[in-house]
């Protein structure tokens, strides 16, 4: 049974009057347990609507959400149930700390779920490993860390309630490359430790080819595409006509073709790139690619 799944999901804004605008059409989709899921659209496209409904905070126009088999606007009660299992991280989510410390930031959803005090310290705790924030930092202010650790305690905040699905709207905006890497250490961390459920939403396709197990393209409102990264990253003229960019890899590939090269059409990371190429140049006897430095960054 899929962790959550939405049946027939319509959400319509200002509905009945001259502004009214169909933000969700009709979406049937679900999400396995232990999946990790990259959304990716164009402006407008309809994501942040979608995963504000994945959690409860707004109600559809119609159809349902299912958490585990259950509407999860069943009840008021387990609507607000649903909101620590399922946990969002807003784009831009230091912007919502407000407390003295870190730590008390940390503590604010566990003490809303009405946890003692010892077992709200362990959440904490635990939470700051994941997102790699020491000790020292806990005591600080949010407003005296640093860009990327504002960022990483807001991710920690929300981790410490201990959702079974995480959820994160474009969680590496705005971070410089080593930033980015670390923030999505931290949610593998986390998504490894409790075999959580994690959805994000991003621009960054280079991170998603790289680390998601399937992808949803959300287009005017529909679903436009799904599939594994090879399976969406294939149809790259499609891609563009939907107003989005490609991975490197694949242009790269793609322009390869163009001048005569066998390539696959499925190529989507450095490393699969780099090993095409080698594999023609072993076959045409010639030098390897030089792969000195391996990373998927190279």
């Amino acid at each position: 049974m899929p962790i959550l799944k939405t049946e027939n999901l319509t959400h319509v804004y200002s509905a009945g009057t001259p502004f009214e605008r169909v933000a969700l059409s009709d979406i049937n989709y679900s999400v396995e347990k232990g999946e990790y899921l990259g959304i990716i659209g164009a402006t407008g496209s309809g994501k942040s609507t979608f995963i504000s409904h994945l959690n409860g905070l707004i109600k559809p126009t119609s159809g349902r959400i299912l958490y585990d088999g259950r509407d999860i606007h069943e009840s008021k009660s387990f609507t607000r149930e649903i909101r620590f299992k399922v946990g969002l991280v807003f784009q831009y989510p230091e912007y919502q700390l407000f407390e003295p410390t870190v730590f008390e930031d940390i503590a604010f959803g566990p003490k809303n779920m009405g946890l003692s005090d010892s077992d709200v310290e362990e959440r904490v705790l635990e939470a700051a490993g994941f997102a790699g924030l020491n000790d020292t930092l806990l005591k600080k202010s949010p407003f005296e860390l640093s860009g990327g650790e504002k960022r990483r305690a807001a991710i920690a905040g929300v981790i410490a309630m201990r959702p079974t699905v995480l959820i994160l709207d474009e969680p590496t905006a705005g971070l410089d490359p080593g930033g980015r890497e670390e923030i999505i250490r931290n949610v593998l961390s986390y998504k490894e430790a409790h075999n959580a459920t994690v959805i994000m939403v991003t621009h960054d396709m280079e991170q998603i080819a790289r680390s998601v197990d399937r992808i949803v393209i959300l287009s005017d409102g529909n679903v436009a595409m799904e599939g594994s990264p090879a399976q969406v990253f294939s149809h790259s003229e499609q891609l563009r006509k939907l107003g989005l960019s490609v991975p490197k890899a694949t242009l790269i590939a793609a322009r390869l073709r163009a001048l005569g090269l066998p390539l696959s059409d499925d190529i989507y990371t450095p490393s699969m790139l780099r090993s095409a190429i080698n594999e023609l140049r072993k076959k045409g006897g010639g030098a390897p690619c030089d792969a000195q430095g391996g990373g998927e960054n190279a």
